[in-house]
């Protein structure tokens, strides 16, 4: 799948989400994809991130991993966007990414391209749905084409909490080994499917190179 081109581009303050971004990465990477792993700009002031020891250990170690810019998203024909919930909402860090593209949206750069998310909660309720389908509502306003997880791949899927809307990790159950190998595999097989869906919907983006 050379024509494959995904941008897997997220946020994660203490590594939960991270995770999911780099098993999307590598699924899509074994289907053949050229990937791009992004994050975007931390947000809160140090004040709040030394708070959490584990927050500034995460932020410390992954500086290596360079910064989402709009160039990803032209140069992408298959997007996955990851967060963690916000009181079941997509987080400020993505959002204020998410609102700089106007203008990519209104020249149709990001129209006719599959889109997904991935998120994070810390308890099983902590609204990844909400969030998801919050998210979402931009890919609508994109004119992307929505590839929600589903119930495919049905034994992992339900392995890993059964979230039709995109692949989910619970932080509380993150210490599980059975439970947290699922959700992975999880993200990697919708790597995968994402890769393909990009490939099988090259037809649509008459301008792609």
């Amino acid at each position: 799948m050379t024509n494959s081109r995904i941008a897997i581009i997220y946020y994660s303050a203490t590594g939960n989400v991270h995770h999911l971004a780099v098993a999307f990465a590598q699924g899509a990477a074994d289907a053949g994809a050229e990937v791009r792993l992004r994050r975007v700009a931390e947000l809160a002031p140090d004040s709040a991130i030394d708070s959490n020891p584990q927050w500034r250990a995460h932020l410390s170690s992954t500086t290596d991993i360079e910064l989402a810019t709009h160039d990803d998203l032209r140069w992408a024909n298959g997007y996955a966007f990851g967060t963690p919930t916000r009181f079941g909402n997509v987080c400020a860090q993505l959002r204020q990414f998410l609102d700089t593209t106007s203008e990519l949206w209104e020249a149709e750069k990001l129209a006719n391209k599959p889109a997904t998310g991935f998120v994070s909660s810390d308890s099983p309720h902590g609204g990844q749905e909400s969030t998801l389908l919050s998210l979402y509502h931009t890919f609508h306003h994109w004119g992307s084409i929505i590839l929600p997880a589903g119930y495919l791949n049905y034994e992992t899927s339900i392995t890993a909490g059964g979230n039709p809307y995109g692949v989910g990790l619970v932080g509380e159950r993150a210490e599980d080994e059975h439970y947290r190998k699922a959700v992975l595999e999880a993200a990697r097989y919708h790597g995968r499917r994402l890769a393909g869906a990009a490939a099988a919907t090259a037809p649509l983006r008459t301008n792609e190179p």
